[in-house]
């Protein structure tokens, strides 16, 4: 009994810290301290947005996983597996070589390289990144725990000691804020979107329970509660963390320029805090957490890709082309892979989200397929817009219908006629209800 306690415990730790790290990557670095800045006064209200969108809604996506089989496309099987196999791919595309790879050694180079190494050429640390990044993603058994119990430490110790000396020093007072709590509220929650944490959650929960399997706990039941006790800390370990960066940005004695950069303003956070040495503990914390995000990320792309093609591109050969194409994205600055990041995730965001929610909440009771496929549908068709106004081929009565739906004021304006359109379809097709769960 005290060894089962002791390997459960182990394992929880192993996989809670794994998830950690391949949740915590560069975007969730840089982006709390300028929401911290931008709510100040606020910044508890900014906590419990980023909370919503950054944490609660990524470990909604582990669970949903979890409960329903083993991977993301065994969905399909409560919704449609030509649909969710399309899905995935546009997640993968999202958090693989097109977003958040890239914006993994992007951002390294940003905020952990040049600082220390001014005259170091982009392109160059690219190729030693990703050439560092596929010789340990290769061996696909072990990169768990690799990340979990040799990467995930030195990136705690590293942010924890920057939280704990500036929360312990902070100016007494935050900074003065143009926000209310409910925008600071909102704006936080919009943030959380540019994580990308819903996308890569549905994609994480397939390494954890593979993890977990491969420790032994082959039944269902084994796999929900390891995977809910490792979703736990995880949890625990990202809200320390972001509530720690918001507190920073919230206090950090001084106003910035408005135009200042994501990665700057980290930087001059830092240095304030810690003094020379900030920088340091800084670009070891950029290093750690993009590096646990890009190997987790181009494992699932391998992964992926060899399943998506029968076999006909192996693992490492897939790996290996991610790390190219994604080299070759990371040379755009951060702040330029997030504006062009901005439509393509409102458009697969809002679809993925969709499928995790209603599979949660009606997916062991409802088993027709039609109130799934259609709830999906609607949401692609709502988000298709925003992606027509961005190319300036939205009508303007289409553009006005939409932004009078309720709740999208705050990008949410699909939730509801979503769910609506759930209830409806199951309300005129509801008798066939159990002929499809035979």
């Amino acid at each position: 009994m005290k060894n089962d306690f002791s390997k459960n415990t182990k394992t929880s730790f192993t996989l809670g810290f794994a998830l950690f790290a391949m949740f915590f990557g560069a975007g969730n670095l840089i982006l709390p301290p300028l929401i911290g800045v931008k709510a100040g006064e606020n910044w508890l209200y900014a906590v419990a947005g980023f909370f919503t969108t950054g944490i609660v809604a990524p470990f909604l996506g582990v669970i949903t996983i979890v409960l329903n089989g083993v991977k993301f496309t065994d969905l399909g099987t409560k919704v449609n597996p030509v649909v969710v196999s399309i899905l995935a791919l546009l997640i993968m595309l999202c958090i693989g070589p097109l977003v958040a790879i890239p914006r993994t050694g992007a951002t390294t180079y940003e905020v952990g390289i040049q600082p220390l190494l001014p005259g170091m050429n982009s392109v160059l640390f690219s190729i030693i990144f990703f050439s560092l990044v596929f010789l340990l993603t290769v061996s696909k058994s072990k990169i768990v725990d690799l990340i979990g119990n040799i990467l995930t430490p030195f990136l705690l110790v590293s942010l924890g000691l920057l939280v704990l000396v500036g929360v312990f020093n902070a100016e007494n007072a935050s900074l003065k804020s143009d926000l209310t709590p409910v925008t600071s509220f909102v704006y936080a929650f919009h943030e959380g979107y540019q994580t990308l944490d819903v996308l890569a959650s549905v994609v994480f929960a397939g390494i954890i329970i593979g993890a977990a399997i491969e420790k032994g706990y082959t039944q269902a039941n084994e796999r929900f509660k390891i995977t809910l006790k490792a979703g736990l800390i995880s949890m625990s370990a990202l809200l320390f963390i972001y509530g720690g960066l918001i507190y920073l940005g919230a206090h950090a004695g001084y106003n910035f320029d408005a135009d200042i950069s994501r990665t700057d303003l980290l930087l001059n956070i830092s240095r304030n805090i810690l003094g020379v040495s900030g920088t340091l503990v800084v670009s070891t914390a950029v290093a750690m957490a993009c590096l646990t995000t890009a190997i987790a990320l181009c494992a699932a792309m391998g992964s992926f890709v060899e399943e998506f093609t029968s076999g006909k591109i192996k693992y490492g050969w897939a790996v290996a082309l991610t790390c190219i194409f994604s080299g070759y994205f990371s040379i755009h600055s951060v702040d330029e892979i997030i504006s062009y990041a901005v439509v393509i995730l409102g458009f697969v965001y809002p679809i993925t989200f969709t499928l995790i929610l209603t599979v949660l909440i009606f997916g062991k009771k409802i088993f027709l397929k039609g109130p799934y496929i259609a709830a999906l549908l609607v949401t692609t068709l709502l988000s298709l817009v925003p992606v027509l106004e961005f190319f300036g081929a939205a009508p303007e009565n289409l553009l006005s219908a939409v932004n009078m739906l309720p709740l999208a004021e705050h990008d949410l304006g699909w939730i509801i006629p979503s769910l609506l359109t759930f209830g409806t379809v199951y309300f005129f097709t509801r008798k066939d209800n159990s002929r499809e769960a035979m």
